[in-house]
């Protein structure tokens, strides 16, 4: 070969290895092009992104230490590109019956056997860390850094430490003011002031690994943070367990691993937040038959203490007061009746109050075509799981709601997957309560109806914290995760001059409209019905919608909404009908729309409740109309403060 020929061929090698493994530079894309993803390895991993040519995060570092890591540095291995486009059919439906899963991916594998796994969809982005080891190691820290422009703003969900059942009001931030003081729980919601686009931080796949938190550097700039592992810790009463020490690692794990992925989800406008499934998506998929699983609302004891009247029996936690409850749910099908704390020992959940008959309970639930559900104090249930999961399969319980959990160190969140495990081996539903916010495996195990991990309706029995601006905020942030157990269904409603705390009789804070509202606008396929069966007896316009609402959808359409402001959207139902659930702040407002989402040349029946005339005074007045609509019809729905609007929308 001649010397110029050599020359040649040295430099395309070298060129080769430079567009290969020798790269410093990758960049993804979203599958229509609108959100880029650059990638620079240097003495980190560095990410950025742009949102339709606007940078709406600057140079942020990613990185994984772990035990096994001997190498410095990180040297790529093997590049490999991958676009998929399928459709999902969840089990249980949230939102949508199916949901398109459309990405790119970009994976960089490197020469210490870990790999780092992009995905950048037309709603967001986000990775993962992939590890490729062997026997025992225990990961050190995961770098994952969130760097904003300092006038950008934020919806922070304040914490006072990982001892929390997350549930949080949204401060309004400048980023830049978000110091490492400031420690927050996820979901939390960003603004870029330069695009007005908003980005929600999250996560999914969180399985045996601790749960991801949020602390500010100050200039703009957010990092992640981590409960580490336990080391010690110490009951206190019956309930609490608190971490005195912690380890110096985040997790211990054995073989092959992929970390929880990091989302960002993206949206220029607000109501896309309202459809965006990023956490489903990404989450392990479901493996097994859960065709048993049935969603449904549930009539619920605690919101009242059980202050049940007009009946001729001592109300309270007792076998005739849940009798009571039973034939409620039983006359205006809904599927459940749940059995809050009381009914049992909170130390020792096979130890039932002498009170209440669970045989009797069970056979009479059955007899009316109702199923129960059975508050669960974790830290009994982690003893005695297997055993008390037995017996209530024996008295015919079909789910449990597992509470005061409190934190989501790798130790707790494997307690989670633990108990969904077990419950759906038993067939039976779970609902978690005192709980971090839902990070997908409500996809990986399809019993796992909802969670709390949300400032709720509870809250009103003794505080104002919950307020119409807090419940028109919470669908664009906290729901963005998925279901939310908010506990709505309040039937004595109050203005804010009117509101004030009673505990055992408690008022919400807004309309009543704004409360049935919630039936549409909030996702829970497990739904409380929060208030006493007597004040809902008292209210048959209300329960003839509150009977017929479901609690999953076929369909979910967004329509208006301005986070803290209102929310209005349409969703239709497996039968084929339509509601449409509107709630606002406390500013009255009046929201114009139409019904094009019907379909065209059909003739429709809508029952709608409204707020009434002097529902700013009195905040329990509404009324309820009925007009002919089709798909050609203009509404105006006119709110009061604290006000909401909801329709039922039914094929001529």
């Amino acid at each position: 070969m001649k010397a110029g020929k050599k020359i040649v061929v040295v430099f395309l090698l070298l060129v080769l290895c430079y567009k290969g493994y020798g790269q410093k530079q990758y960049s993804l894309f979203s599958p229509d092009k609108s959100i880029e993803v650059n990638l620079e390895l240097t003495d980190s991993i560095y990410y950025s992104i742009k949102a339709k040519n606007k940078q709406i995060i600057n140079k942020s570092a990613v990185s994984l230490n772990t035990s096994s890591i001997k190498q410095k540095g990180w040297k790529v291995s093997a590049v490999k590109r991958s676009t998929r486009d399928q459709e999902l059919q969840p089990v249980v439906w949230q939102k949508n019956k199916n949901i398109r899963d459309y990405y790119q991916e970009l994976r960089l594998s490197f020469t210490n056997d870990i790999a780092l796994e992009w995905r950048a969809y037309n709603d967001g982005v986000a990775w993962r860390w992939l590890i490729h080891k062997n026997g025992a190691y225990t990961v050190l820290n995961e770098t994952a850094q969130f760097s904003f422009h300092k006038e950008d703003q934020a919806w922070y969900p304040l914490e006072d430490g990982f001892f929390s059942h997350n549930e949080r009001h949204y401060h309004q931030l400048g980023v830049d003011s978000i110091g490492p003081d400031q420690l927050a729980s996820l979901p939390a919601l960003f603004q870029s002031a330069s695009a007005e686009t908003k980005i929600l931080v999250t996560e999914s796949d969180l399985r045996n690994y601790a749960g991801m938190w949020l602390r500010g550097t100050g200039n703009g700039k957010i990092k992640a943070v981590f409960p580490f592992y336990p080391k010690t810790k110490e009951v206190q009463g019956d309930r609490n367990e608190v971490v005195v020490e912690r380890e110096n690692y985040i997790a211990k794990l054995t073989g092959p691993q992929s970390l929880p992925w990091r989302i960002l989800a993206i949206s220029d406008e607000d109501t896309e937040l309202l459809n965006n499934q990023l956490v489903y998506q990404l989450a392990s998929q479901t493996e097994g038959d859960y065709s048993w699983v049935k969603p449904g609302k549930v009539s619920w004891d605690w919101w009242n203490a059980n202050n049940v009247y007009n009946v001729d029996f001592r109300a309270g936690i007792n076998t005739k007061t849940y009798k009571y409850y039973i034939d409620f749910a039983s006359k205006h099908n809904i599927e459940y009746v749940i059995m809050d704390e009381g009914w049992s020992d909170t130390r020792n959940l096979m130890k039932v109050n002498p009170d209440i008959d669970m045989e009797e309970l069970s056979s009479y639930a059955a007899e009316k075509g109702v199923d129960l559900i059975l508050w669960a104090n974790w830290l009994p249930l982690d003893k005695q799981l297997e055993e008390t999961l037995d017996q209530f399969v024996k008295w015919k319980v079909k789910g449990i709601k597992v509470d005061f959990m409190q934190r989501d160190d790798q130790e707790m969140v494997n307690f989670y997957e633990r108990v969904a495990k077990a419950a759906a081996a038993r067939k039976l539903l779970v609902d978690f309560h005192g709980a971090h916010k839902p990070a997908g495996l409500y996809r990986t195990y399809p019993n796992v109806m909802s969670y709390e991990g949300v400032l709720g309706l509870e809250q009103n029995k003794g505080s104002n914290v919950v307020d119409p601006e807090h419940n028109v905020t919470i669908p664009f942030i906290r729901m963005v995760a998925g279901p939310m157990d908010y506990t709505p269904g309040a039937m004595l409603n109050a203005q804010k001059e009117e509101w004030k705390p009673v505990w055992s009789k408690p008022m919400s804070m807004g309309t009543r409209a704004h409360q049935l509202a919630m039936f549409v606008v909030y996702e829970s396929p497990l739904q409380m019905l929060a208030d006493s069966p007597t004040h809902y007896y008292e209210e048959p316009e209300s329960m003839e919608f509150l009977e017929a609402v479901p609690v999953v959808w076929e369909k979910t359409i967004p329509l208006k909404g301005q986070i803290g402001e209102y929310v209005l959207m349409a969703r239709k139902s497996a039968n084929g009908d339509w509601y449409v659930g509107g709630m606002t702040d406390w500013n009255a407002r009046t929201l114009a729309f139409d019904l094009s989402f019907l379909e065209q040349g059909k003739e429709y029946t809508m029952y709608l409740w409204k707020d009434g005339i002097n529902a700013d005074r009195n905040a329990q007045d509404y009324k309820k109309e009925t007009k002919s609509v089709s798909s050609q019809t203009s509404i105006n729905a006119e709110l009061a403060p604290g006000g909401g609007w909801v329709a039922r929308i039914i094929e001529k």
